[in-house]
C-alpha cells in the first residue's frame, strides 16, 4: 500500500506541483486492488474534470508492483497488483507504531467479596484482545488489574460473614469447603446488601465496619480476629480470580488492590485541595466539574474516607510510578464513562500528560434474558462461570464430547465479533454453531486446512495465479492491513470479520479447485498453507487457540 501511495504522489507531484497524501481503498475485486479518488481531490484545487486528470496520472504513475492501472466513473484509479507483489506481500507483518513503546493496559477489576459476572468475563476477553493487538504492533505491554478490597460493598460482606459465624471467630471459617468460598462469599454479599438497604441499624453498622477496615490496613493489622476474618476472606477472593483467569487463558503482570492506591490517592487530593482544584463542600472534599462541562463528584466524604474517585486518582499515579508508560489503556464498562472524564480532568491539573496518553475504552453489558441488567448486590446475575457452563453445554449437545478450547473460542468469539461499545446478548447454541460466524467455525476451518496440508509437502515455486488462486491470496494479503486498522482504532472486531471473510473465501476456492492431485498441487498447497497460517495468527491475537485437528 504504502509503495503505491509514493507512487501516486510522485505521478502528482511531477505533473502538478502539489504534495498530496492519497487514500488508498480495498474495493471489490471487480474493481481492481486499490482504488484512490485521488483525481476527485485535485480537481477543485486544479479546476479540471477530475477524469482528465486520472488519465493523466495513469500515463505517469509508474511502480514495480503495479500490473495494470484503469479509470472507472468519474475518474477512480483503480490499481491492480503483480501476481508477484501479492507473494512478496504474504511475507509482510503489520506496522509497528508502539515499538519501544511502553503500554498499560488495565482490565477485568473485579472486586474481592463479590462473584466475578459475565461483564467480568467480557471485559476480559476484551482486555486480552486489545493487548495482543498492542503487542502486534510492537508495544511492551504490561496487564494490570484493578480491585476494590476497601470500600463499602467490603464493610456490607463482613457484617454478613461476622453474622454467619456468629461473631469474630476466624477458626469457624476452616469449616467452609474450598470448593464452595466463593460462593459462600457471595451469598454473604447478597445478603448484607439486602440488610443494609432495608435495616437502618445495619447501616450504621455497615459504616463503622467500613471505617474498621480502613484502620486495618492502615495499622497493618494481620492478627486480630477481625483482621484474620478480612485477610483470610479477601485471599479466597484472589485464588477464585486466578483460577478462573487460569481456566480462560488471562495472566495478569499486577493487581492493584484499592488498599494500596488509597494513599496516594489521598495524598494527591489533599494536594489538590490545598491548591484549589479540589474545593471543601458540606464538609466533604469535591471536584465541581461544571465548570468544565461535566459534574461534580466527591473525593472525600464527610466523613475523611476516600471514594473511587480518590482510590482511582492513586492508581493512575502508582501506574505511572511503576511503569514510566508512554499510553495507558483502561477497559471498563459504559457505565463509568463519565465519572472518568471527571478524573481524567482532576489529573490534568497536575500531569497533563498522564491524562492526554490515558485512553478509556468502554462496553456495554452481557444481558440476561429479556435484557435485564445484571445486579451483583441483587443476586440475579449472569456469573462468568454461567456462560462457559451454558457453551459447554450446547457444544456437548451439538457434538457428543466435551471440548474446553471449543467452548472457550465459541464464547470469545461470540464477544469479539461486535464492535466494543454496545450490549452484548449471548446466545450459547448460536456461540457453538459450526455453520455460522463462530469460533469454532473459524477453528474447524484451520484445522481442515491442516489436513489438507498433511497430504502434500510444498515447496516454493513461482507462478502466475489463476483467477480463483488470485482470488484467494488477494483476501490472505489483506491481514496486515486489517491488523493495522484493528490496533489502529483498538477494536478486534474488525480481525473477527476478516477472518469469517477469509474462510468464506477459502471454502469458495476448494469447492471449486481441487488441490491434492491437480497439476497446480504445489501452488495450491502454499496457498492452503498461507491460509492456514493467517488464520491461526488471527485467531492467536484474539486469544483463541488454533487447534491442528478437531
Amino acid at each position: 500500500m504504502e509503495a503505491i501511495k509514493q507512487a501516486i504522489a510522485a505521478a502528482v507531484k511531477e505533473l502538478f506541483n502539489i504534495e498530496i497524501e492519497p487514500e488508498l481503498t480495498r474495493p471489490d475485486e471487480q474493481f481492481g486492488d486499490y482504488a484512490t479518488n485521488v483525481a476527485l481531490q485535485l480537481a477543485g484545487k486544479l479546476d479540471k474534470n477530475p477524469r482528465e486528470i486520472a488519465t493523466a496520472l495513469v500515463e505517469k504513475i509508474s511502480s514495480a508492483d503495479i500490473a495494470k492501472i484503469d479509470i472507472a466513473g468519474p475518474g477512480f484509479i483503480n490499481v491492480y497488483l503483480t501476481d508477484q507483489t501479492f507473494i512478496d506481500m504474504l511475507h509482510r507483518g503489520p506496522g509497528q507504531p508502539y515499538k519501544n513503546k511502553v503500554i498499560v493496559a488495565e482490565y477485568s477489576d473485579p472486586n474481592p467479596f463479590k462473584v466475578l459476572h459475565a461483564g467480568h468475563l467480557y471485559t476480559s476477553v476484551v482486555g486480552d484482545a486489545i493487548a495482543n493487538l498492542l503487542e502486534s504492533a510492537g508495544g511492551e505491554v504490561h496487564r494490570v488489574n484493578f480491585g476494590g478490597d476497601v470500600g463499602r460493598h467490603v464493610a456490607i460482606t463482613m457484617r454478613s460473614i461476622l453474622q454467619t459465624l456468629g461473631g469474630e471467630l476466624p477458626e469457624k471459617l476452616d469449616e467452609i469447603p474450598e470448593t464452595e468460598r466463593a460462593t459462600w462469599l457471595s451469598e454473604r454479599y447478597v445478603e448484607g446488601t439486602h440488610s443494609f438497604e432495608t435495616d437502618d441499624q445495619a447501616k450504621q453498622e455497615v459504616t463503622l465496619l467500613n471505617k474498621r477496615i480502613y484502620r486495618l490496613q492502615n495499622d497493618k493489622d494481620h492478627e486480630s480476629a477481625f483482621a484474620r476474618i478480612y485477610w483470610t476472606t479477601r485471599q479466597w477472593s484472589y485464588d477464585y480470580f486466578d483460577q478462573f483467569y487460569e481456566r480462560i487463558g488471562t495472566k495478569f503482570e499486577k493487581y492493584y488492590p484499592e488498599s494500596e492506591t488509597t494513599p496516594t490517592g489521598m495524598a494527591k487530593a489533599e494536594a489538590l485541595k490545598a491548591e484549589g482544584v479540589l474545593v471543601e463542600s458540606d464538609g466533604a472534599v469535591v471536584f465541581r466539574g461544571e465548570e468544565h462541562g461535566l459534574h461534580t463528584r466527591v473525593f472525600i466524604t464527610s466523613e475523611g474516607l476516600p471514594t473511587y474517585e480518590t482510590k482511582d486518582l492513586g492508581l493512575i499515579l502508582r501506574k505511572w510510578e511503576d511503569y514510566h508508560f508512554n499510553q495507558s489503556v483502561v477497559i471498563t464498562g459504559n457505565d463509568i464513562v463519565e465519572y472518568m472524564k471527571v478524573v481524567l480532568k482532576v489529573v490534568e491539573h497536575f500531569q497533563p500528560e498522564l491524562a492526554t496518553n490515558t485512553a478509556h475504552i468502554s462496553h456495554g453489558i452481557v444481558k440476561l434474558a429479556g435484557g435485564v441488567k445484571m445486579s451483583s448486590r441483587k443476586g440475579n446475575i449472569l456469573r462468568a462461570v454461567d456462560v462457559l457452563t451454558a457453551a459447554d453445554a450446547a457444544n456437548e449437545k451439538a457434538t457428543g464430547k466435551k471440548d474446553d478450547q471449543v467452548v472457550l473460542g465459541a464464547v470469545k468469539y461470540a464477544f469479539l465479533k461486535q464492535r466494543t461499545g454496545g450490549d452484548i446478548i449471548y446466545d450459547p447454541e448460536e456461540s457453538v454453531s459450526l455453520q455460522g460466524n463462530s469460533g469454532p467455525y473459524l477453528q474447524y476451518a484451520h484445522a481442515r486446512a491442516r489436513s489438507i496440508l498433511k497430504k502434500g509437502n510444498p515447496t516454493y515455486e513461482r507462478a502466475e495465479f489463476e483467477t480463483d488462486e488470485r482470488s484467494l491470496i488477494r483476501k490472505i494479503s489483506e491481514y496486515p492491513e486489517i491488523v493495522e486498522n484493528a490496533v489502529n482504532e483498538l477494536m478486534p472486531h474488525h480481525i473477527c470479520t476478516y477472518l469469517y471473510e477469509l474462510s468464506q473465501n477459502f471454502n469458495r476456492f476448494y469447492e471449486n479447485n481441487r488441490v491434492i492431485g491437480d497439476p497446480r498441487e504445489n501452488i495450491r498447497l502454499n496457498l492452503v498453507q498461507a491460509y492456514a497460517e493467517t488464520l491461526k495468527k488471527g485467531l492467536t491475537l484474539l486469544g483463541i487457540s488454533a487447534p491442528e485437528t478437531m
